[in-house]
């Protein structure tokens, strides 16, 4: 076994491997950023070495600085958790021309996975069903048309290297494909240097469901049942749940079966996820993720099994611990991922520093992996993910009353989260019904309504004094209530500041898909500015395409908060922009 192990990640799955590498016995090395230095998953390493500045680019994805302090370290083995460098052969490779075990499936699996339509094309020739589509990339927006007339509309542009969401756009009908052809491929080149792009149909409304596979060099490969991941924003996903509502034990054998013949087609090893659409009686594959997922922390609280430590015994040269008889599942499990973001602003990104008052819930059945703590900053560099809320109980609806109890309990310490949008769709009859929420998630108006109480801004009064918002705890005989009161800053009197001077009214930074004060289109997020598609002049309708800010590894929409003529455009390709900046004007 392994003495030492480096990890090349950050956040909550690198203190998430650290513990298991803890109760293993084997010395952790955690790795950091300039801007990562007082991090959690530094201290909880036992070791820790800077590999450079908060460009990912420069520190994160970084191979060779990361090989470089592996063998500095002493460290005989490097976990990659997920994201970053989780999934690229190249790093695989380079471990074993270092003479460094890698924990994870073989360069060549990767690679075979990693492209879409060769994952495709070995599952199809496996036996495999795979959703209708081409199994070649398309060269042009013209063979991408031919590939959709033979897919059928509705189609989605995929990209060939892509996974997470990314690369991913839908032509609903042939007017929109070229968009979505083009915009596919500029998100694979962006986010994975391959701008290559597929077409395959697009299944409007089924649930994404997918099965854990183990495999080691033994021989031996098993799966831990299926996750149903089908909550899902911009193709993300943001709750997961085990096992699947809509999965029978024949459904459940059947797809096992097909997890584990795609897992021996590629001759894997390690951990990996078969993700699939579930239409109905029927399932299809949609790709394989070659690494530990966000959501295999559902699976460990059905099945017992820690998914980390049977990575790492695999490669150790060791066989899997358990057997597929082994596998027992009990209960139900779900997960909330808690990003730092505005739901009620289309999911926009929202970094910032996170209060002392942060304290997250514990109790029965309850589990939080995260990465931050009071004091932390979630910044616009990385993924927006703070932690991931995680329950256990004995069925689904327990299992959902056991999170809305932990959600209640959680304070983000002044921080923007997901935490009241999680709290408004598991109360709704569509999720108790297993329903994939997906009206939901794509109605405006609905989201607003998941704002946090305090996220509307100060009103002034009629008299000009500025209307704030205090909360009091009031004792009525005995009894405590929390009380929300709304009036006149303190020490204003009849709308008069102390001195008798009225505050000056301040200008109003209202949410949706952007922020607007009257003519004035204001940015609701900081990032870098990624395309200007009007100029000034130009006439706009409300709700046309603006700008792509660029924040937190998505790509965020700025629209028209009303119709006229753009008077002044403050923003260009490139630029970087804070929220509340001062986008165009629109008279």
């Amino acid at each position: 076994m392994f003495q030492k192990v480096l990890i090349a990640n950050r956040g909550e799955i690198a203190i998430r491997v650290a513990r298991t590498l803890k109760e293993m016995g084997i010395v952790s090395v955690a790795v950091y950023s300039e801007i990562d230095r007082e991090a959690p998953h530094v201290r909880e390493a036992d070791e820790a070495f800077l590999i450079g500045s908060a460009v990912p680019a420069e520190s994160y994805l970084n191979i060779a600085k990361i090989i470089e302090t592996a063998v500095e370290a002493g460290a005989e083995a490097i976990h990659p958790g997920y994201g970053f460098l989780a999934e690229n052969a190249e790093m695989a490779r380079a471990c074993g021309e270092a003479g460094i075990v890698w924990i994870g499936p073989p360069a060549e699996a990767i690679e075979e996975m990693g492209s879409k339509t060769r994952a495709r094309e070995i599952m199809e020739a496996a036996g495999v069903p795979i959703v209708p589509g081409s199994t070649e990339v398309a060269k042009d927006v013209d063979e991408a048309r031919k590939q959709a007339e033979e897919a059928g509309y509705p189609v989605a542009c995929k990209a060939a290297g892509g996974g997470g969401g990314k690369g991913f756009r839908v032509a609903m009908t042939p007017d929109e494909l070229e968009e979505a052809f083009e915009g596919s491929g500029r998100e694979g080149e962006k986010f994975f240097s391959d701008s290559r792009v597929y077409v395959e149909r697009y299944l409007e409304d089924p649930r994404h469901v997918e099965v854990q596979v183990l495999a080691d060099s033994h021989g031996n490969v098993i799966h831990l049942g299926e996750r149903d991941c089908s909550i899902q924003r911009r193709h993300q996903k943001v709750i997961e749940e085990a096992p699947g509502p809509h999965v029978d034990e024949e459904m459940r054998e059947r797809i096992g079966k097909i997890a584990t013949a795609a897992a021996a087609a590629v001759g894997y090893r390690g951990a990996g996820t078969i993700e699939g659409m579930q239409v109905g009686d029927e399932y299809f594959f949609l790709e394989m993720n070659t690494r530990v997922q966000v959501e295999h922390c559902v699976t460990e609280m059905i099945s017992g099994v820690d998914i980390v430590r049977e990575q790492i015994l695999v490669a150790a040269g060791e066989p899997l611990s358990i057997s597929q008889g082994d596998v027992d599942l009990r209960g139900w499990s779900i997960e909330c991922r808690i990003n730092a973001e505005a739901a009620h602003k289309k999911f926009a990104p929202a970094p910032g520093p996170i209060g002392e008052s942060y304290r997250e819930p514990s109790g029965p059945g309850v589990r939080v992996d995260s990465g931050v703590e009071g004091g932390s900053e979630v910044t616009p560099m990385y993924d927006p993910m703070v932690a991931k809320l995680i329950v256990w109980d004995v069925d689904r609806e327990k299992a959902t009353r056991r999170m809305l109890r932990a959600l209640s309990e959680y304070d983000s310490g002044g921080l923007t989260t997901l935490i009241p949008f999680h709290e408004a769709i598991l109360a709704t009859e569509q999720w108790a019904k297993g329903e994939t929420c997906r009206d939901l998630m794509e109605d405006r108006e609905w989201l607003k309504s998941t704002a946090p109480a305090d996220a509307a801004p100060p009103e002034p009064s009629e008299e000009g004094a500025e209307m704030v918002t205090r909360d009091y705890k009031v004792e009525v005989s005995g009894k405590l209530f929390d009380v929300k009161v709304i009036g006149a800053q303190p020490g204003a009197g009849g709308g008069a500041a102390a001195g008798g001077k009225k505050p000056p009214k301040r200008e109003r930074k209202a949410g949706g898909g952007s922020s607007a004060s009257g003519e004035k289109l204001l940015s609701p997020l900081q990032g870098s500015v990624f395309k200007v598609v009007v100029a000034e002049g130009a006439e706009v309708a409300e709700g046309d395409l603006v700008c792509v800010i660029e924040a937190m590894k998505m790509e965020n929409e700025i629209t028209a908060h009303r119709a006229g003529k753009v008077t002044s455009l403050n923003v260009a390709e490139g630029a970087a922009v804070n929220s509340g900046d001062v986008i165009a004007t629109i008279e």
